[in-house]
């Protein structure tokens, strides 16, 4: 992609998402998403009706007037995307393919992240890991995640939710909010996902197209498996062959949906053809 191109991209997408991240995600993020705790911030004189357990004896007998000790929250958290860029993201029979949905998530989150001062970082992965932005805080940072999310070409083009699942348990030993955004078209993930979510806050955001679930029957149709490259003409008209495809995405859909339930990490669906940001607010609420 040329620079130029590539720069009205990310001015677009700044636009779209900066503002949704203003006008309606800041608040929700902050609530659904919780400090390490309290820290002291100040004292201030005794009122009444103060708990008498807030005192600050020190400072009292120093002024010989009762102080209280004001704690606030310690907000500072880490964000980490984990982004599916697997051949299989580039699909999709809506206005949006999956990857264009997953570039605006991630730029909202970012973004939310950013106006309560966390850092963020992002993983890249296909069915290995192909890229990794370390947590930083500042637009310039959240620029340059977006810059990537745009213009980033994957080297392979297969799927492994385990290889990035293992190589964020190597990599963050940190508590963090860890947002993975895939199809989850995969399987065997869910010991490093039960490390995961016993370390971090962890959330499965599966983008998937209404196509992918059911076939139409019209005939025979030529088909491409986006991640191996094979192609094969397929009867549609086919019930049995119908039925095995509906099949083959049920058991990737139940997988996710039993895993993530099973190792207590959060999970939330997100069709194509309707709006990820009412999907997000009931999360957040949700919450």
């Amino acid at each position: 992609m040329e620079t130029s191109e590539l720069l009205k991209k990310v001015r677009k997408i700044e636009i779209k998402t900066r503002g949704l991240s203003s006008q309606i995600f800041s608040g929700e993020y902050h609530s659904a998403f919780k400090g390490r705790g309290m820290s002291f911030s100040e004292v201030r004189e005794y009122q009444y009706g103060d708990d008498i357990r807030a005192i600050d004896w020190n400072v009292t007998a120093r002024l010989n007037h009762p102080y209280i000790k004001i704690f606030e929250e310690e907000r500072e958290l880490t964000v980490m995307l984990l982004v599916d860029v697997s051949a299989s993201s580039f699909f999709g029979t809506g206005e949006q393919m999956k990857n264009e949905i997953i570039t605006e998530i991630c730029a909202v989150l970012s973004f939310a992240a950013m106006q309560n001062n966390d850092k963020v970082g992002v993983i890249f992965f296909s069915d290995q890991v192909e890229k990794f932005i370390p947590p930083k805080k500042g637009k310039s940072h959240i620029l340059r995640i977006i810059r990537e999310l745009l213009d980033f070409k994957a080297v392979h083009k297969k799927t492994n939710i385990g290889e990035a699942l293992k190589f964020l348990n190597n990599v963050t030993k940190k508590r963090s909010i860890v947002f993975m955004i895939s199809d989850f078209i995969d399987k065997d993930y869910k010991d490093p996902l039960n490390i995961a979510a016993r370390r971090h806050d962890m959330v499965g955001i599966r983008i998937y197209d209404d196509r992918e679930r059911s076939l139409p029957p019209i005939g025979l149709v030529r088909m491409i498996d986006a991640e191996t490259g094979q192609t094969k003409w397929v009867d549609t008209s086919s019930k049995k062959v119908r039925h095995d495809y509906e099949q083959s995405y049920a058991y990737n859909y139940q997988y996710f949906k039993k895993t993530f339930l099973q190792t207590g990490a959060s999970k939330l669906d997100i069709n194509t053809k309707e709006s990820y940001v009412n999907a997000l607010l009931k999360f957040f609420k949700r919450r």
